[in-house]
């Protein structure tokens, strides 16, 4: 774990992989203290946004364990309904060695959890636990993507919260709300929470 100061109300965690910040962030919002603003956790950092007790906030940092229980079951679970009909849904039947069936069964038969949200707002970066999903981004990145659009790329699925250009190997649309600034929160997948894909 390296510490590194982000002005004077925040610190940036860096860890060594993905499955550590989780791990850091999971503790981390669970035990967190009143100075505490707020935990932005990325792919190999957590931000931790404070109130200006720099020392008080690092001695928590430091002293916490990580959490290290993959047991999610009590996590919040959100379903999102997915027309598998994605432009890229035979390329990936192709790049992964699996039917088309299979490649859809294998997206909906596993339970994913968001790691941390960027890219735009609403974009959940999420991991799951059959790594026979696991392609490539495409070689030329599409100007637009439609909004809902399920997408793989390396390690991760996502939903394309807005229209966007994007690089992901579209296998799906759905019709779910991701960011509505109207609503509390306004993320529909924020990390932690856990989603399963249905096959409509």
């Amino acid at each position: 774990m390296i510490v590194h100061d982000c002005g004077d109300r925040a610190l940036l965690v860096e860890y060594d992989d993905l499955a550590e910040t989780m791990s850091w962030h999971r503790a981390l919002e669970a035990t967190v203290i009143d100075d505490v603003t707020d935990l932005v956790p990325a792919a190999r950092t957590v931000l931790v946004r404070h109130s200006g007790n720099r020392d008080r906030v690092l001695k928590w940092i430091r002293e916490t364990e990580p959490d290290r229980n993959l047991d999610i079951s009590d996590a919040e679970q959100i379903v999102v309904p997915v027309s598998y009909t994605g432009d890229d849904l035979e390329d990936v039947s192709r790049s992964t060695g699996l039917s088309v069936a299979e490649v859809i069964s294998a997206h909906t038969d596993q339970v994913w959890t968001v790691a941390f949200g960027g890219f735009a707002p609403g974009f959940g970066y999420l991991v799951g636990t059959d790594d026979r999903l696991h392609v490539p981004r495409k070689a030329t990145p599409r100007t637009t993507v439609p909004a809902g659009s399920v997408g793989l790329a390396g390690a991760f699925s996502g939903v394309y919260p807005r229209s966007s250009p994007g690089g992901w190997q579209l296998i799906g649309t759905t019709d779910a709300v991701l960011w509505d600034p109207h609503r509390d929160p306004p993320a529909l997948l924020r990390p932690g929470v856990t989603v399963r894909f249905e096959a409509r």
